[in-house]
């Protein structure tokens, strides 16, 4: 079973291990500084202690020596003659052996060392610090110890240490937990009200944030999804009335001519009904094809690609289907496209078969490039279009009323179709303004840059 490790409890335990372990690399510089610190400090004292009883071995010896006496906080001395023999020694370390054997050299006579001993009770390393001394015809030495400085300082140093790091780390997870968990509460907000926008009504909108951020930023896309969602619903809702009510029209004179064949069998023109019949059939054969192909390409079925001369395809589709109206041709050859090309054919149809209906006598067809683009256009000579009706005569199982008029068979698919296969193909299908008829200018891509 997956444990939920929601994002504020992910961010919270991210931002506790990060501060603990700043904490701890923070520590561990203090403590090595403070070591460094804590350890020059006590050589100085050790030094300053060994300078003075220096100048007094140097200045009363051999005969005179002085007693020695605990300065600086420095209580371990020893001096020793030029033999090696311990001459002078603090309290500590009467009757003790030397500590320490090192013949200072060098011009400063100083000689700066670490020695491990156990002969001081309670110390076991100490720092030492060795003066050579002139003292006659030879050289006396005098050392002055003080306890090391272990790494840890001091016991009480690494539980203070430890107690803080615990803390301020501690107090950065409680920090970022209330800071992610208020930073979060309009994303929890949103998606109560998403989840309640979705199971209710569509038309209401996630409230925007108070401050300009990333929340902020979701809340207008969530916002902008809602409305494309609804636009689709509706277009959806809209569309599956109009098919509805296009299929049930031919369904429904059917019905009608059967049932009255049903009663009247005597009285029926049995060839006049079967045409008639068959007329229905063909439109819900044409509706259910066109509503197949816009399934397919709302789905975004991928269709072919491959290289497509756009007015060799116009002039082969022109001479394979005769029209009943005059037809003027003005083809480039060598337009190269990239496409499917029964998808291709089918668009340039559905284009002709418009035209065609509403056409007095003649269609221009032309292919052309223009910069980047093919340009294929059809023309027809027909009353035209209002440019304000350019757009919905683009929408599915939408008629206009001249339409309706001149052929009440059409499906109302088929120019919708022909702008979604331009769409999957990168381009645009349009309305331009002619001087006279409706004109339909699609624009391609050219393969790969290709101009002629």
């Amino acid at each position: 079973m997956l444990t939920t490790w929601s994002v504020r409890r992910r961010l919270t335990l991210i931002t506790g291990l990060t501060a603990l372990m700043g904490c701890l690399a923070a520590a561990v510089v203090i403590t090595l500084l403070t070591n460094v610190a804590l350890k020059e400090y006590r050589t100085g004292q050790a030094a300053a202690a060994g300078r003075r009883v220096a100048f007094n071995v140097e200045s009363s010896a051999p005969g005179q020596l002085k007693p020695l006496t605990a300065t600086e906080e420095v209580e371990l001395i020893q001096v020793a003659d030029d033999h090696g023999r311990v001459r002078q020694a603090s309290a500590r370390l009467l009757g003790k052996p030397l500590l320490l054997h090192a013949p200072a050299t060098g011009d400063d006579g100083r000689v700066d060392t670490t020695v491990c001993t156990n002969q001081v009770p309670g110390e076991h390393c100490l720092i030492a610090v060795a003066y050579r001394v002139k003292v006659g015809d030879g050289f006396w030495m005098v050392y002055s110890y003080v306890p090391a400085v272990p790494w840890y300082i001091h016991p009480l140093y690494i539980l203070g240490a430890a107690l803080i790091v615990l803390l301020l780390a501690g107090m950065a997870t409680v920090g970022a937990w209330f800071t992610v968990r208020r930073a979060l509460a309009p994303v929890k907000t949103i998606k109560n009200e998403l989840a309640e926008i979705t199971s209710t009504d569509l038309g209401r909108r996630v409230p925007p944030a108070r401050h300009r951020d990333e929340i902020s930023d979701l809340a207008e896309t969530v916002n902008q999804t809602l409305d494309r969602l609804e636009a689709a619903v509706e277009q959806q809702r809209r569309f599956a009335s109009d098919a509805s009510h296009d299929l049930r029209s031919p369904l429904t004179a059917m019905r009608a001519q059967v049932e009255e064949a049903i009663l009247y069998p005597d009285d029926v023109d049995w060839t006049h009904t079967s045409k008639a019949l068959l007329a229905g059939i063909d439109r819900l054969q044409a509706i259910v094809t066109d509503l197949l192909t816009l399934s397919r390409l709302d789905s975004g079925a991928p269709g072919a690609k491959e290289p497509v001369d756009l007015g060799a395809l116009v002039a082969e589709e022109l001479e394979r289907r005769p029209r009943c109206k005059e037809i003027v041709r003005s083809l480039e050859h060598d337009v190269m496209v990239t496409g499917d090309r029964l998808r291709l054919v089918r668009l340039l149809t559905n284009l002709l078969d418009n035209a065609e209906r509403h056409a007095e006598t003649t269609i221009s067809v032309s292919v052309r490039t223009a910069g980047s683009d093919a340009v294929l256009e059809v023309l027809d000579d027909g009353a035209g279009i209002a440019p304000d009706q350019r757009e919905i005569v683009f929408r599915r199982f939408t008629r206009l009323d001249a339409s309706r008029n001149r052929d009440a068979g059409g499906t109302g698919l088929g120019l919708p179709i022909a702008r979604e296969i331009a769409k999957a193909h990168g381009g645009t299908l349009k309305i331009a303004d002619s001087p006279s008829g409706a004109r339909f200018v699609l624009h391609l891509p050219l393969r790969n840059g290709y101009h002629g």
